[in-house]
């Protein structure tokens, strides 16, 4: 007995208590709680339409950081042999003595072999018209090399403007299964509702996690390809540079060398 108060009777209010509504309530809100908030956890109690967004969305962000990785290699490997084969064709030499030492399937390689195709099916014919027609197979060429690169950089443009809007599908889902849950269940406790609008939210967080590297590396790779380009245009206008010198000269050989 404390202050007068027999314990049974302590015993029997602290019941009472106990199974009073709003203590019920809070013991059930407690039920509905998940054991795990985590980023993992909250994936695993989202809804199916949820899931699928959220694997779609780290597919994609899956695929951004693979075109960067391959990218990168493919421009950093391509720039090297395109500054190489452009040092050699700005040292003192003739277009045939460069045909003959830059073999290979690289951008520039393919602008001097173009060259020198055009100039043996002219048969040493050299004219006004033979530097048109090597221009021509020129620009060809680079708008192919060009296009050649920049394969793949498409898809970073497609993700960074769509992912946003899918992570945004994703929690408007969530969050309307949410809120039919909020109706089933006759309470309004943030206890209960907060769980299901983490897990919708989780999506918006992922369409921005895909997103966000996505434009930021397209961006960059639009600049590497843009510098990409300029070299071969640098190589482009040396090679009829070259064409103009040795008609000027004379010393045209090229399309014998090439028979």
């Amino acid at each position: 007995m404390q202050h007068g108060v027999p314990r049974w009777m302590a015993a029997a209010v602290a019941a009472a208590v106990a199974w009073l509504p709003g203590a019920a309530l809070a013991a059930a809100d407690n039920a509905l709680l998940p054991r795990n908030l985590s980023p993992w956890g909250m994936f695993l109690g989202a809804d199916i339409v949820v899931k699928a967004v959220m694997i779609g969305l780290a597919f994609a962000s899956l695929v951004t950081w693979t075109v960067w990785l391959a990218k990168t290699i493919e421009l950093g490997r391509q720039t090297g042999l395109a500054k190489r084969r452009l040092g050699l064709l700005e040292s003192d030499t003739n277009l045939a003595e460069v045909e003959h030492v830059s073999r290979g399937d690289d951008a520039v390689a393919q602008i001097i072999q173009s060259a020198a195709r055009e100039t043996s099916l002219s048969r040493g014919i050299v004219d006004d018209g033979l530097k048109e027609r090597i221009a021509l197979r020129l620009e060809r060429v680079e708008a192919a090399m060009s296009r050649r690169i920049a394969r793949g950089t498409g898809v970073l443009a497609t993700i960074g403007a769509t992912a946003p809007f899918v992570g945004l599908f994703g929690t408007v889902w969530g969050i309307m299964n949410a809120f039919i849950g909020i109706s089933e269940a006759h309470t309004t406790n943030l206890a209960v509702v907060a769980p299901g609008i983490a897990e919708a939210l989780l999506a918006t967080a992922l369409g921005l996690m895909a997103a966000i590297p996505a434009v930021v590396i397209y961006n960059h790779l639009a600049r590497s390809i843009a510098a990409y380009r300029a070299l071969l245009g640098d190589a482009s206008a040396q090679v009829l540079l070259l064409v103009s010198r040795q008609r000027d000269t004379g010393a045209f050989a090229l399309a014998r060398a090439a028979e």
